[in-house]
């Protein structure tokens, strides 16, 4: 598959802010209670499910939430689209595997997965191509395989480019912030699952609103 016109523009402008960004992002255990909560939550179902495979974070950026699952016991590996992200990664996590990919085109083998991690990064994924990255879910999930998908929602869909980002770095990516019941349709018609959704409305800490889902491939007949 062609690979979409999209991903060049997240990939030159993650390149550009990663050394920034792993400053400034907080680290799981610096997250709001609920947060931690649903990442520990997240963790419990995928060693109740290791039999199955390891569990990818996709879009790991720096590596902070992969280590945390290790730290977890869940066994673990990143992928990310942006090969400096993954560079600073394998430096701060020299025992945990990281790879470059794209959500698009996993590269992972069917049913090779327990579990799928996507912590705030499908939101650069327009609309159009999220059908793409869902089925790439379901293809590398195994039978029974848990995902966790946590980030910013709107009340309609909304784009946002912002001009700079994480240190004052310009950047060229586009952000799509979509409606909770129109993702939980477009995981199902993926044929994934729903099986929890959490709403964590703005507050001091956040300006936008959060989402997270919890949903799983189903199990063979």
């Amino acid at each position: 598959m062609t690979e979409p016109s999209y991903l060049a523009a997240v990939r030159e402008s993650y390149d550009t802010v990663a050394a920034d960004y792993a400053e400034i992002v907080k680290s799981p255990a610096e997250l709001d209670p609920l947060s931690r909560a649903m990442l520990t939550a997240f963790a419990d179902v995928a060693r109740a499910a290791a039999a199955l495979g390891p569990v990818a974070d996709l879009g790991c950026g720096p590596g902070k939430v992969t280590a945390y699952l290790a730290e977890l016991g869940v066994s673990t590996f990143g992928i990310d689209l942006s090969p400096k992200m993954i560079e600073l990664a394998r430096r701060a996590c020299p025992g945990l595997r990281f790879a470059v990919g794209s959500m698009t085109a996993l590269p992972v083998r069917d049913d090779e997965l327990g579990g799928i991690l996507a912590h705030y990064s499908t939101h650069h994924t327009p609309p159009e191509w999220l059908p793409v990255v869902f089925a790439e879910f379901l293809r590398t999930l195994a039978p029974g395989g848990r995902l966790m998908m946590a980030g910013y929602v709107g009340d309609d869909e909304e784009e946002l480019r912002p001009t700079q980002a994480f240190g004052g770095h310009p950047v060229s990516y586009a952000s799509h912030l979509l409606p909770v019941d129109r993702i939980a349709r477009l995981l199902g018609r993926a044929g994934l699952i729903v099986t929890a959704r959490l709403m964590q409305e703005p507050d001091e800490g956040a300006k936008r609103t959060i989402a997270t889902f919890l949903a799983r491939r189903p199990e063979r007949p």
